[in-house]
């Protein structure tokens, strides 16, 4: 095999490879499916300080290419989180992060706190697409200095390593990153889901409960690759690309665009193997091109 080692910064992962919060559930879901271990790490679903009981139906609509959806990150809370979800993860040999957010900064900083703790948790994912209750409901992400509070609030209560999670749903991503970087993330992953709507013609209703949900999966691609593109440009700290990953060869794009890491989404609920073929597909690229290590490709894109 080549070598397939990364570091997102000081974390060293045993590969680029790495499952996306909300669609792998808290790892055991899929512990009979794949070796968990052979990941370079895995992203558990979004959580937040209390239980959240998210949306309700229908939240889940396919799509040309994707889906929508409008969980509304239902999550267990932190509480239940520790008690029943991290014996399994402290028997993982793979870096795990979690998810988290908030409605307030304090909210964030908080669940920061709680986790800094707990020596199974690799690092935290601050997913600042949700709504800021303070500010009228605008998403933290969609603004630097929004962003940038956020960031700082949960870097002054951890010292794990801690990445950024982007919303395409902005004017200028690179700038929302550079605040990030700027307030201490260690790394920064990209995209969240686009937000989309689909309508049913018979009921002329909504598909979606909530009206407006996220779209994922192959659709995105496109729009995922050049945000990671522009965004590993302008930053210093290791990029994590996500969007629309199905295959190794969409992985490879993200590295060649300068992502150090991926993150699979969507495409575990059509295949819960996929992360395996995938590693398997770099893997055998490298080999056939005689590349001796993952890093030699990383950033490599030729504009």
């Amino acid at each position: 095999m080549s070598d397939l080692r990364v570091n997102l910064g000081s974390l060293p992962l045993a590969n680029p490879v790495m499952t996306a919060s909300g669609t792998f559930g808290y790892g055991r879901e899929f512990s009979d499916l794949l070796d968990l271990n052979r990941l370079g790490g895995i992203v558990v679903k979004g959580l937040s300080l209390k239980p959240s009981p998210g949306n309700p139906p229908p939240r889940i609509v396919e799509t040309a290419c994707g889906m929508l959806n409008a969980i509304g990150l239902e999550n267990l809370g932190i509480d239940a989180f520790i008690t029943e979800k991290l014996p399994f993860i402290q028997t993982l040999k793979c870096p795990c992060f979690v998810n988290i957010y908030g409605q307030t900064v304090e909210d964030y900083a908080g669940l920061a706190e709680r986790l800094d703790s707990l020596d199974a948790i690799a690092g935290l994912e601050v997913n600042i697409s949700c709504p800021n209750v303070k500010a009228g409901g605008m998403a933290f992400g969609v603004d630097p200095a929004s962003a940038a509070e956020v960031v700082r609030a949960v870097r002054a209560k951890t010292g794990k390593h801690l990445m950024v999670k982007l919303s395409p749903n902005v004017s200028d991503i690179v700038a929302i990153a550079q605040s990030v970087e700027n307030a201490g993330a260690d790394s920064i992953s990209l995209i969240n889901t686009l937000a989309g709507m689909a309508v049913d013609i018979h009921t002329r209703r909504p598909r979606l409960a909530n009206v407006i949900g996220g779209l994922s999966g192959p659709a995105i691609k496109p729009v995922a690759l050049k945000m990671v593109w522009e965004t590993a440009r302008k930053v210093k700290v290791p990029v994590v690309g996500m969007g629309g990953i199905m295959t190794a060869e969409d992985a490879l794009e993200f590295l060649i665009a300068g992502a150090t890491a991926v993150q699979v989404g969507t495409a575990n609920f059509l295949n819960p193997g996929v992360t395996m073929e995938i590693l398997d597909g770099i893997d055998a690229f490298l080999e056939a091109n005689q590349i001796p290590t993952v890093t030699d490709i990383i950033g490599t894109l030729q504009t």
